[in-house]
């Protein structure tokens, strides 16, 4: 049987960014007070393992690492098709960069067992560093390909591969299993129906801790996270605001002398 395995992200609500802090301590966001979503690129790659699973069969499972709510975008995932959600969820995961989320999923990924695909979005609206996907296929030993936006061929062993390049694209093969990290470019995810939302709510979401994953809590988390923000600031943007006075012809004149000395004419 076929087996796909989604890594999913929550996510700060991109509509209230306003109200996430950063701890002047550790430097990481404080999103206590922000719900999470799921994050949008993380809906294609889903939305690719449920095309998948139309044309090759198998069973879909969703990871997410995260605090206890995540598991509220595991419910989305499986009112969209999953079969099974699964969080990883402990304290010590916290404060984790990519690198120490990249491990913590690996050795979830482990212990569900040997996939066929593991798809990821490209990255995350939060963070952004592409590095998870990358990370991800070292700590489990497989091929990667970012920047998906096609997948040309998906049968056998060897899939044919259509990735975005800066002003192009690149086609290669790539032999299963592997991991792809996705672009919106590859489909529009699906809408979640009634039925999706009722199926989802009999499914119980199962939550690993670092006990379960028998890791060292010196790997996990801000303890595992070689990356180190040494300073955070808060940037301020100042503008100069003139308003021209006159009748339109005149603030006309006056704007292109005021441009025309600025250098920009």
């Amino acid at each position: 049987m076929f087996k796909t395995i989604v890594c999913v992200k929550a996510v700060p609500d991109p509509k209230r960014a306003s109200e996430i802090k950063i701890d002047p301590h550790t430097k990481t966001l404080t999103r206590a007070n922000v719900p999470l979503v799921l994050n949008q690129l993380d809906k294609h790659a889903m939305e690719a393992a449920l095309e998948l699973k139309s044309e090759v069969g198998g069973e879909i499972t969703a990871v997410s690492m995260g605090p206890p709510p995540a598991a509220a975008v595991l419910k989305e995932c499986l009112a969209m098709g999953a079969d099974q959600g699964i969080l990883l969820s402990d304290r010590a995961f916290g404060g984790a960069d990519a690198y120490a989320t990249a491990y913590t999923l690996a050795r979830g990924i482990e212990k569900i067992g040997s996939p066929d695909l593991v798809l990821c979005g490209m990255a995350s609206s939060d963070g952004s560093t592409e590095w998870v996907a990358p990370e991800l296929g070292v700590f489990l030993g497989l091929p990667v390909v970012t920047g998906v936006k096609k997948i040309d061929e998906s049968d056998g062993k060897w899939w044919q591969i259509e990735a975005h390049i800066d002003n192009g694209h690149r086609l290669l093969k790539v032999e299963l299993p592997a991991v792809l990290a996705v672009t919106r470019e590859l489909n529009t995810p699906r809408n979640i129906s009634f039925s999706g939302i009722i199926k989802a709510r009999k499914k119980e979401i199962a939550t690993w801790d670092v006990k379960a994953l028998g890791v060292p809590e010196s790997q996990l988390g801000l303890a595992g996270s070689p990356t180190i923000i040494s300073d955070l600031r808060v940037s301020e943007s100042k503008r100069k605001v003139e308003i021209l006075e006159g009748t339109r012809e005149e603030k006309a004149e006056k704007l292109v002398q005021k441009l025309a000395a600025a250098g920009m004419l």
